[in-house]
């Protein structure tokens, strides 16, 4: 039976929960996302205590929900750093040793805010559609190199862990705030069976369909119409706790 040991990055703070139970061999390490050379050391950390690191996920991501005008220029220089600009390190780090084995997989936690625009989310949002291009620029490299290393973008709508509290949707039939168990489910499943690309719902699907083919126009009405436009104006947010 193969061995495995899981490698958890903390962005401030993380409670493994369940998962530290379930895993005998898990080592934490807390990093600060928007420190490149904060990413770097730990990065060199991980590769002594642990070895080469086959799978990589980038999930790591923060939120502020405030309109542009509102938002504080330091929270959204934060947002691009957590949410894109890591994702070139944490790769830089660990992609090397994929190379020189010929296998790996690099898994990038992406939202369906990177593939369409959300009032409220300015700066989440152009942070996951670099998030999205970083995956497909990166995918492509890796095709250019004739390389067997895997990439998989995921772009999920809004999950059930207290990040987007407040954050409704008019038809949760169709979009509904998934359930983290039910994500996790589906992205292992993505990542066994080495889809490049994953959206969640499945509704989602027929959404990105119809913004590549409509008007702009349109997919406003659309959006007032499914709720998007004004889904985040209750947000909360995940409540402040101590570190």
């Amino acid at each position: 039976m193969p061995e495995f040991r899981s490698v958890v990055g903390k962005l401030k703070w993380a409670v493994l929960g369940k998962s530290e139970i379930k895993l005998e061999k898990a080592k934490a390490y807390t990093v600060d996302l928007s420190d490149y050379k904060e990413i770097n050391r730990t990065a060199d950390l991980v590769k002594k205590d642990i070895g080469k690191v086959d799978i990589l996920i980038n999930n790591a991501g923060i939120v502020t929900g405030k309109k542009l005008l509102q938002c504080p220029d330091e929270l959204m220089i934060k947002t691009v750093a957590v949410n894109t600009n890591a994702l070139f390190f944490t790769a830089k780090n660990f992609l090397p040793a994929m190379l020189e084995s010929n296998k790996g997989h690099i898994v990038t936690i992406a939202s369906m805010a990177g593939k369409c625009g959300v009032a409220g989310l300015v700066d989440y949002c152009a942070s996951k559609h670099g998030a999205v291009g970083f995956n497909d620029s990166l995918a492509s490299e890796l095709y250019s190199l004739k390389k067997d290393v895997k990439t998989t973008v995921v772009c999920p709508i809004y999950i059930n862990t207290g990040m987007f509290d407040g954050a409704v949707t008019k038809w949760p039939t169709l979009l509904p705030i998934m359930e983290p168990e039910y994500v996790v489910d589906c992205i292992m499943e993505a990542v066994l069976t080495d889809r490049a690309f994953l959206a969640l719902p499945k509704f989602s699907y027929i959404f990105m369909a119809l913004a590549g083919l409509l008007p702009t126009e349109v997919i406003s009405l659309y959006g007032d119409h499914f709720g998007i436009t004004h889904s985040m104006d209750h947000f909360k947010g995940r409540q402040s706790r101590k570190a």
